[in-house]
């Protein structure tokens, strides 16, 4: 009862988050006809069978069955539905063929630039109202690098310090991910680190992102977090042993340690009972443990990273706000379009780092159980801005097909011929029909493989 609960609260969750997606990008398309005196002859959430909904005017505005996209059917105009029985009777002044080509450009990419928008409020809204919770990079020293990590497959080693991410100190990080998404997508990308008391330079290599694709975890500020013991729960194997609150581990039978993760991945790998070193109020002190059989785990607690390392809460005004909201847009779309590129040049799989509707669904439901509304949220802005590209690319049947068409048509004075255009539709559309066939099953594979 309770995965089938999971699966339909995921469900719900993809769905309200794909209708906010299409809700505005027809929006914007439909504002932007509405604008320049097009007869929008309708705007439906969802693709055919339609289910319900109201003309009001000459639009009819509905919900269809199929809730992955959406459209909006302006008069004049050749679309997906490669409906031409206008073409038979002369351009009328509300039709969308019979305005200039600037006006036709700005209702196509009109769409695409209302989810830019979107995902702009969306993270200027999360800063005004969370405000920023940045911990100083100073005060993060050395790490615990897991052997199975990422960072460890690169060259990072137990015990560095970063001081350079591609070349610039960083003064403060996010309580999560100490890499920000805009520098993890750079092409070149490097980190300096302190190690032994030497910097050595760390060369990302250039599939890097495949990398993150099977473990997202990079640098997270836990790994920096000492092996003291935050809190010990009542009646486990460490209150058992005597462990306080407060103590902090710095032997296991007899190998050094420094780091709680470093601590909890020996324990986790460890068979029968473990000799603990601890120093507490100055003195070591050394205790037998045997972890829970079951789970491997001694029940202590970890200290909060973002109490430890001396979190700065900034609130911010609305402008401020809206500033970073911008900002954030800025760099996230700029990442994206730097994966975008490594994917299409082949240097990163695109089987890898594709998702369609499987993977979304999936996603979202791990931001909502992370993040909550508010990762939520912020998974819709980073999805209306991967919507936005994906939408601009030159493909017929997407926003940039039509963009394509018109950017000829201005170019050489006239339109490509119908017949030309409803054949590259056509194709477009059969391409867009194979390539969500092939995502959607490249995801089920992967879950089913993982």
């Amino acid at each position: 009862m309770e995965f089938i609960t999971g699966i339909g609260v995921t469900i719900l969750l993809f769905v309200a988050a794909i209708f906010i997606l299409v809700l505005v990008h027809e929006l914007g398309h439909f504002l932007a006809a509405k604008a320049f005196g097009m007869r929008v002859e309708q705007f439906s959430v969802g693709f055919p069978p339609r289910l319900f909904g109201k003309k009001i005017g000459d639009t009819d505005y509905c919900i269809s069955a199929t809730p992955l996209g959406g459209y909006v059917k302006i008069a004049g105009m050749i679309d997906e539905t490669n409906d031409g029985r206008f073409l038979a009777q002369e351009p009328q002044p509300w039709e969308f063929r019979s305005k200039p080509v600037w006006q036709r450009l700005i209702v196509m990419v009109a769409g695409v630039a209302f989810n830019i928008l979107l995902a702009a409020l969306i993270f200027a809204m999360l800063l005004l109202y969370y405000g920023r919770e940045m911990i100083p990079a100073d005060n993060v020293g050395a790490m615990y690098i897991p052997e199975t990590s990422v960072a460890h497959e690169i060259g990072f080693q137990t015990g560095d310090e970063l001081i350079y991410i591609n070349g610039v100190r960083p003064e403060l990080y996010h309580s999560g991910n100490m890499v920000p998404i805009g520098e993890l997508t750079r092409s070149n990308l490097t980190f300096t680190v302190l190690r032994d008391g030497a910097e050595h330079t760390i060369q990302a290599p250039s599939n890097f992102l495949d990398y993150l694709n099977r473990n997202p975890e990079f640098l997270f500020v836990t790994y920096a977090v000492p092996s003291e013991i935050a809190a010990v729960v009542p009646d486990s194997p460490a209150y058992e042993a005597g462990l306080k609150t407060g103590d902090q581990v710095v032997e296991i039978d007899g190998a050094p340690v420094n780091f709680f993760l470093q601590m909890s991945h020996i324990i986790r790998s460890s068979e029968g009972p473990l000799f603990l070193t601890v120093l507490r109020d100055g003195e070591r002190l050394n205790l037998e443990v045997t972890p829970n059989p079951d789970t491997r785990l001694i029940g202590v607690g970890m200290i909060d990273p973002v109490e430890y390392f001396g979190v700065i809460y900034q609130n911010v005004g609305l402008l401020t706000a809206l500033g970073g909201g911008f900002q954030e847009t800025w760099e996230t779309t700029t990442g994206m379009l730097s994966a975008f590129g490594m994917m299409f040049r082949g240097t990163i799989s695109f089987r890898d780092n594709l998702g369609g509707p499987v993977a979304i669904a999936s996603v979202t439901r791990e931001a909502t159980d992370s993040g909550g509304v508010r990762g939520f949220w912020f998974l819709v802005a980073f999805l209306s801005i991967s919507l936005a590209i994906v939408n601009m690319l030159p493909i017929p049947v997407l926003d940039g097909g039509h963009v394509m068409f018109l950017l000829y048509e201005a170019v050489t004075r006239r339109e490509p011929t119908v017949k030309v255009r409803m054949a590259l539709q056509q194709i477009g559309l059969i391409f867009i029909i194979g390539l969500f066939i092939f995502v959607t099953f490249n995801d089920v594979m992967r879950h089913i493989i993982n």
